[in-house]
């Protein structure tokens, strides 16, 4: 049994929160500046200069890469030889998002109720999804989501008899309907099976996954390898000005589901597409 403070992992989640909003992941920027050399459409390239412009300024200048620096969404894996000493893991956990935000000087985005939208002034509470896997340590992941991309999202409750070819064409319709608004270009995080609350968590952790890599079921891999390229023919190119550069990546991930359905879910993400992995 191994024990961890919960100052630990504050300190953790509190720099996790303003690295994933200062600087990009290595396999994000990679990706931009790829497209960058090969968009052909001269708006289009303009746009990804840009992008790439900005992020240099926010990764020299220490500030954030967008305005927008999303509600703090964190999956924490904990082994279950861990012991952890010192309070709450999940008040630990908000305690980093709040000296993350306020230290880091972002924008403090979260309203305590949905309706009455009074802002918590810290970006508290965030979104955390627990897993608890075999080992002594814990794996925490940090994904900022702005909701210019999220407010495009989609979840579409197939029948089985819709396929495969249902998949599809409900991620180029939901990429067709996002248009310019979710930011691009977009990274299209898909996940397909489980139930309506299963298929959106799989396509969020879907985000996360670094782009360039693919699933390990061999159809999965072709289907996101068919959609990049599909979604790229729509040309709604970068910043929906015109272009082949749509999305950086489309990620999928799947998992089994009832005899009777077909979930799909969609989470769009901005090519803002933050997230930092640390293992304590």
């Amino acid at each position: 049994m191994r024990t961890i403070l919960t100052e630990e992992i504050t300190k953790n989640i509190k720099e996790m929160c303003i690295e994933a909003n200062y600087e990009l992941s290595c396999d994000v920027k990679k990706k931009i500046y790829e497209n960058a050399d090969t968009e052909t459409n001269p708006l289009g390239k303009q746009i990804l200069e840009q992008l790439k412009e900005n992020m240099e300024i926010a990764e020299k200048e220490t500030i954030p890469i967008c305005q927008d620096t999303g509600m703090a969404v964190v999956f924490v894996k904990v082994g279950q030889d861990v012991h952890i000493e010192g309070g709450s893991l999940e008040d630990a956990i908000n305690e980093g998002i709040r000296q993350g935000y306020v230290e880091g000087y972002l924008r403090k985005s979260v309203v305590k109720d949905p309706i009455d939208r009074v802002n918590t002034k810290d970006n508290t509470p965030g979104v955390i999804h627990y897993e608890i896997i075999p080992g002594d340590k814990i794996e925490i992941t940090v994904a900022p989501k702005g909701f210019g991309s999220e407010n495009m999202s989609r979840v579409c409750m197939l029948k089985p008899a819709d396929g495969i070819d249902g998949v599809k064409e409900a991620i180029l319709e939901t990429v067709r309907l996002a248009g310019p608004n979710a930011c691009p270009p977009v990274v299209v995080g898909v996940g397909i099976g489980g139930t309506f609350e299963k298929c959106t968590l799989l396509a969020k952790k879907a985000l996360t996954r670094e782009l360039g890599t693919h699933n390990e079921i061999p159809y999965v891999k072709e289907l996101e390898e068919e959609m990049l390229e599909k979604v790229n023919q729509l040309k709604i190119g970068p910043g929906g000005l015109g272009g082949k550069t749509t999305a950086l990546g489309v990620n999928i991930e799947t998992y089994p589901t009832h005899i009777a359905g077909l979930p799909v879910a969609i989470n769009m993400c901005c090519h803002v597409n933050r997230h930092k992995k640390r293992i304590l």
